[in-house]
């Protein structure tokens, strides 16, 4: 294969899937998207998070060849997506918001039309469209028209045609959109279970609990360009601190004789509780435990608080520069 800038080697040594540098587009004086660095290996789910109008859908336009860059360079699955668009589109599987079901088709038949279009033989598209609908428990179904499908069902519909082909990338734009609260939780349950060491999957969502339950990486985009990127845990230690620990005690115990350790950092106390910060739990952890059965309390539990991926995104939008400062390595 051609591409990757010549480092064809080393990055499908890592199993690389998508790689951008610098991409970018823009619309006459319009600034869509500007100098967005990805990396996604497969066995990866990344998610792109921003509000509407950030540029996700831009870049998976681009990502899927439909798009020219501006300037900058991306590849997926090591094609480059200018000189080689035809190779990327066959490696992408996309999921668009509006996935354009034809309502009046058995389902069964609407998979076997997309599988003549990607050019299967009939043999394997019929096999894998079976396959397909029975992963999706779409099995009983398959002979109903889809315009009688729940959402829910459609979109898992739309999930089994994109995988018809079976891209070794998936780009997934807003894949629960409007849905229903049951409907979305059919939607990601089936997108967790897409989950593949040969597979790279992309998913653009402004729904934080979304993003939250289904990436291992995150990507924050505003206004086009990238200002936060890592796992989950690596943007609550960069933007929130060290975690917070929370010590809960029986009752009637007096606390005022607590006074932890200047090197642990005392976060505050209540009734019945105190809290800390503790860059290194499993060293301070043991020793503030010991250090309160020595002075007699009665410890109920001792728990890290949970910090969301909204704590995240409103830090991050509400100074956009936090990022630049920061001067941690993020993989």
């Amino acid at each position: 294969r051609n591409g990757w800038g010549g480092r064809v080697e080393r990055n499908l040594e890592q199993k690389l899937m998508i790689v951008t540098e610098d991409l970018s587009k823009q619309f006459e004086e319009f600034i869509a998207v500007d100098r967005v660095n990805l990396r996604v290996s497969a066995g990866e789910v990344l998610a792109l998070l921003g509000p509407n109008g950030s540029g996700k859908t831009t870049t998976v336009r681009m990502l899927t060849s439909i798009l020219r860059p501006s300037s900058g360079k991306a590849w997926v699955a090591g094609y480059d997506v200018v000189e080689h668009p035809d190779e990327v589109r066959a490696s992408v599987g996309v999921l668009t918001e509006h996935h354009g079901l034809y309502g009046r088709m058995p389902a069964i038949e609407y998979l076997d039309f997309f599988g003549q279009l990607y050019g299967i033989d009939p043999a394997t598209r019929r096999r894998r469209a079976d396959s397909m609908l029975s992963e999706f428990g779409l099995e009983p179904y398959k002979k109903r028209r889809v315009g009688k499908f729940s959402k829910g069902m459609q979109q898992k519909l739309a999930l089994a045609r994109t995988l018809l082909h079976q891209p070794p990338v998936l780009l997934l734009d807003e894949p629960t959109s409007a849905m229903d609260p049951e409907s979305a939780r059919l939607v990601r349950d089936a997108i967790q279970e897409l989950r593949s060491s040969d597979r790279a999957i992309v998913i653009c969502t402004h729904n934080l609990s979304e993003a939250e339950k289904l990436a291992d990486k995150i990507a924050i985009i505003r206004y086009g360009t990238i200002i936060a990127q890592g796992t989950p845990n690596e943007l609550r230690q960069r933007l929130l601190g060290a975690p917070v620990f929370e010590i809960r005690f029986g009752t009637d115990q007096n606390l005022d004789q607590v006074n932890l350790p200047e090197s642990i950092e005392f976060e505050g106390r209540g009734e019945n509780w105190l809290r800390y910060r503790s860059a290194q739990p499993e060293i301070d952890n043991p020793f503030v435990l010991q250090y309160l059965l020595n002075l007699g309390l009665k410890v109920v539990s001792l728990e890290e608080l949970p910090r969301s991926l909204e704590q995240i995104y409103l830090q991050v939008m509400k100074d956009p520069q936090i990022m630049a400062r920061e001067t941690v390595h993020v993989g």
